[in-house]
This record gives structure tokens, C-alpha cells and sequence, in this order.
């Protein structure tokens, strides 16, 4: 399997035009197809033989095996206080004799407003300025 190209300074030794004819159509990069990887893209025809001989035909499937990080949705204590009517329509949240049970599994909590409603928290995770900010109210973050 050739992977490399030859050097064209090999190939035509001797005179200045010999085997090319007009010496500036050989000139630049342009007449290789561009310089490196250039030309080589899914619909790039000028160096596609040099890409399958190198690299076969994974060169032009995305990889799939690659996960993404998975970003965590956020929500702030001042969205929460905010939003708490619409959390007990909906049956997210309870309200207690102490103040209120929120199911926010999905979400971390974030932000340092201070609160003066007393909520118990179950949550993905939390900042460290939010369970200060929740606890100096009375309540807690599980």
C-alpha cells in the first residue's frame, strides 16, 4: 500500500520544462490540491485515494463511540421561590406545617439569595452557597 506521494522534484530532473510543459502551471500548492489535509473532506474528490489508502472508510463516519458529557440543568433558589405557586399545582412540591417538600431530582440548585421560606429540598446536587442560603432559612437540600 503506497501512503506517501512522491516528491515531483524527483520526477523531473533535468531541463526546466522537461515532462511539464508551461513551468507556472506546476508552480504552487494549487496544483497539488491545496497544502496538508486540504481536498480530503466528504465531498473532496482531488486527494480521496491518498484518505482511503491511509485511513480506510472510517475517515468519513462520524464517531459514535465518543459520549458527551451530560450537563446537569440548573435552577436558582430565587426561580424556585419564584415558581413555588406553579410547583404545588403541579405536584412537584407539598406544602407542610414547617413549609414545603420540593421533588427537584432532575435539577442542581444554585445561588446564595437568602430566603426567608422554609423548604425541604431533594435535589441532584447543590452548591455550597445555596445550602448555606436554604439552611440559614430552617431548611435542608437531600
Amino acid at each position: 500500500m503506497k501512503v506517501k506521494k512522491r516528491k515531483k522534484s524527483t520526477r523531473y530532473r533535468g531541463s526546466r520544462l522537461n515532462r511539464r510543459g508551461y513551468k507556472n502551471r506546476t508552480k504552487g500548492s494549487g496544483n497539488r490540491g491545496g497544502y496538508g489535509m486540504a481536498g480530503t473532506g466528504k465531498r473532496g474528490d482531488q486527494k480521496k485515494t491518498l484518505v482511503l489508502n491511509l485511513y480506510g472508510n472510517k475517515y468519513f463516519k462520524k464517531d459514535r463511540s465518543v459520549t458527551r458529557k451530560w450537563k446537569v440543568p440548573s435552577m436558582s433558589i430565587r426561580t424556585i421561590e419564584e415558581r413555588l405557586g406553579n410547583f404545588v399545582k403541579s405536584g412537584k412540591a407539598k406544602q407542610t406545617s414547617g413549609g414545603y417538600e420540593i421533588d427537584l431530582s432532575k435539577y442542581k440548585i444554585v445561588g446564595d439569595t437568602k430566603t426567608d421560606i422554609k423548604m425541604v429540598i431533594k435535589a441532584l446536587g447543590a452548591s455550597a452557597n445555596a445550602r448555606k442560603a436554604i439552611e440559614s432559612a430552617g431548611g435542608s437540600i437531600l
